[in-house]
């Protein structure tokens, strides 16, 4: 009966460390435009609260951890692809070139056939 209790604990310590990287980047631009210095220490100090909230999110936020494994899992199933050779992609575009030209000439045959049918034959509003 505690585990799910505990769970929930968990989940929102969790989130705590994401709701800080986001208070770090807030904090960041509160201070680049309260702050009346040179332009390049408020970029500075732009620059460096996007840094410690990618570090905090990506290091220690449970969130960041998770999706450091999924980019990391992701990598490594990328590297298992085999990719097709410059002469089969070459190929295939032209297959696909051809197919869409076709499939163009078909559309362009049938939406000329039912104007003239329509307009035309029906209507009798042929030009």
């Amino acid at each position: 009966m505690n585990a799910p209790v505990k769970n929930a604990e968990e989940k929102s310590s969790g989130h705590l460390f994401d709701y800080l990287a986001i208070l770090i980047v807030v904090a960041g631009l509160v201070l680049f435009y309260t702050l009346g210095i040179n332009i390049w220490f408020k970029w500075g100090i732009i620059l460096i609260s996007l840094i410690a909230a990618g570090v905090l999110f990506y290091v220690v936020s449970p969130t960041g951890l998770s999706l450091h494994g999924y980019v990391r899992d992701s990598w490594r199933e990328l590297g298992k692809v085999v990719w097709p050779t410059r002469k089969e992609t070459t190929q295939f575009a032209w297959i696909v070139l051809l197919f869409v030209i076709v499939l163009g000439l078909f559309l362009w045959l049938i939406d000329s056939t039912l104007a003239w049918l329509l307009y035309g034959v029906v209507l009798g509003k042929g030009s």
